[in-house]
Order: structure tokens, then sequence, then C-alpha cells
């Protein structure tokens, strides 16, 4: 399993919205420029977070960004299905894709518990967590 590219930065981002101490959130230039992300890649994260109800405009259009929950509130699966639907195989959420698919098939029901077992695992983890084990690490490097 490969986790894309959008769905890595987009927990950046939320990182970086979620440390910041400015009231009027934080600009998106500055989130581009902190986590090394280009603008125009950018837009299309943020897009999708605000798409989602993650994050919002502090003051309206060209404000900066704020959460829309406290980071305890959101887990790596809010984050990760703003980005992509968890379908581990076509079979699962479409039973037409397969005519094994109505009948019992041993394979299908292992990669439904499977992504179950993914789904929790993501709900496991809120944004707060993630921050303060971050945190923690980069203190060992020290």
């Amino acid at each position: 399993m490969r986790i894309n590219t959008k769905i890595r930065y987009g927990l950046r981002t939320m990182i970086e919205i979620a440390n910041s101490t400015d009231p009027s959130g934080v600009l998106q230039k500055d989130i581009a420029k902190n986590q090394r992300i280009s603008l125009k890649y950018l837009d299309s994260i943020i897009s999708a977070l605000k798409v989602k109800g993650l994050v919002t405009n502090s003051k309206g259009r060209g404000s900066g960004y704020r959460l829309t929950k406290e980071p305890s509130e959101i887990t790596m699966l809010d984050i990760y299905t703003a980005f992509e639907q968890i379908v581990v195989v076509e079979c699962i959420n479409n039973k037409g894709f397969c005519e094994r698919a109505t009948h019992e098939c041993k394979a299908r029901s292992y990669w439904s518990g499977f992504e179950k077992e993914f789904m929790e695992l993501l709900s496991k983890k809120n944004l707060e967590q993630i921050i303060l084990e971050t945190h923690y690490e980069c203190l060992d490097l020290i």
C-alpha cells in the first residue's frame, strides 16, 4: 500500500495550521514556504481540506487558515478521506464488480475485514496525538 502525496502533504498542512498560535490563521504562502509545497499544489490540498470541513478561512477570502475543530477531534481518517476514499478492493463497495461478490467468497471476506481494520487504525490517531509524537521525536534528535 502506498499513501499518495496529497494525503502526506495534507497531513503536513494540517500540522502546520494546528501549530499556529496566530488567531488570524496561517497564510497559504507561509504553509507553502514552511512545508516546501508549491503554492499551486497546495491550492488543491487546501481545497480538499475545506470541502471535507477540516479547515476554513479565518476572516474570508485572502485571510489565513485555521482548523474548524480542535486537533483532538480530527482523526487521520478524516484527513485521509479528504483526498481519497478507502477502497482496498473494488468488490467490497461494488458488488457488481465481480460475479463472485454475491456468493460466499473467502477472499472478499478477508479484504472486507482488512478495510475495516485499516479504517479503525486511521481512526485511532488524532491530529493532536500526531503532533505530540512528532514533537517528542524531534526532541530525541537534539
